[in-house]
């Protein structure tokens, strides 16, 4: 029987794949995979890896040196692994798609949430103060949102926001013909839209995408959600844009520097991370921890393709979802 490490593991994650799982042997992490934990892999045929596990050169070293044949991604992104070092040393695999409705539908919660004061409403009724004041919001019925990105979850969030009737105008690298949906440049994007929504991978060419000069042709008073990878904006820009009234509200599941913080238990800590604080004290900006992908059914789906990468693999079948160097993934 086949043996996995699993790293940076939570209580969901043990669940779903204790479902699903009947030829491995797993055993469950907590720390994260890094240099300082890489030990922990010996005697392993394969690792499970979540986003914010580094897997750079030294790891893969290691892991190679260990025996251990595969790195399993259990997450769509693959930003985290040096690929073109892991290239014919050690197979990775990912899950490309576990519930793009998920991630979709929190970002329009994030816009929701954000434009209509749910939280501090909330807040205040705890208080038994039914106030209104401060509470006002905007129909999104009519309004132009442009979405950074037309993959999967933008397809997804796309259909909603057409839902709520809002006219959509798109922006992406590689534009589908076969979306019902308008492109744009980038600029006419940032300057037309009321709100725009970011849903794409972080990568050399969209890395700070959203930075002081895409900022600068935004149109004032502007709403912005990022469930992608939080280094498509640059944190200091958008606290800049903030203060500046450029944007008037940002709904964010991911910060470009939370792998050491996020999906962890930080209450009885003092964060030392300045930047995030200012983030998490600005009031018309909303936080939440890369919970977006967090239902049911993306567990579901994570643990089944998950093992069904590592099926193949150890048949020896076809990788349809093999993660490589120089090769469109």
């Amino acid at each position: 029987m086949k043996k996995v490490a699993f790293f940076d593991t939570k209580s969901y994650d043990l669940n779903s794949f204790a479902k699903y799982n009947k030829n491995y042997k797993f055993r469950f992490f907590e720390e994260k995979l890094n240099s300082i934990t890489v030990d922990l892999a010996k005697g392993y045929d394969a690792v499970c890896v979540f986003v914010n596990d580094t897997i750079d050169k030294d790891v893969i070293e290691k892991l190679v040196e260990y025996g251990v044949k595969l790195i399993a991604l259990r997450c769509a992104g693959f930003n985290n692994v040096d690929l073109e070092y892991a290239n014919k040393k050690i197979a990775i695999t990912r899950v490309p798609a576990y519930s793009p409705y998920a991630v979709a539908e929190h970002a329009m919660a994030l816009l929701l949430t954000l434009n209509r004061k749910i939280h501090k409403a909330y807040n205040r009724t705890r208080d038994f103060n039914f106030a209104l004041s401060g509470l006002t919001g905007f129909d999104l019925n009519g309004k132009t949102i442009g979405v950074l990105g037309t993959g999967r979850i933008g397809q997804i969030f796309i259909k909603i926001a057409k839902g709520f009737g809002m006219n959509v105008i798109a922006y992406d690298l590689y534009p589908n013909p076969n979306l019902d949906v308008k492109y744009v440049s980038l600029d006419e994007l940032l300057g037309n839209s009321d709100i725009i929504s970011v849903h794409i991978p972080l990568s050399e060419q969209t890395k700070y995408i959203i930075n002081d000069t895409t900022i600068s042709k935004m149109k004032e008073g502007i709403y912005l959600i990022n469930t992608s990878r939080g280094g498509v904006i640059d944190t200091q820009a958008l606290i800049r844009g903030l203060k500046s009234g450029i944007i008037k509200g940002a709904g964010l599941d991911v910060y470009e520097e939370e792998s050491n913080l996020f999906f962890e238990d930080m209450s009885d800590t003092i964060i030392q991370d300045d930047v995030l604080s200012i983030l998490v004290n600005m009031p018309n900006v909303i936080l939440t921890s890369h919970q977006a992908f967090l239902t049911e059914e993306a567990l579901s789906n994570i643990a089944q393709v998950t093992i069904s990468n590592l099926d193949a693999f150890f048949k020896e079948d076809k990788l349809n979802n093999e993660v490589c160097y120089m090769c469109k993934n």
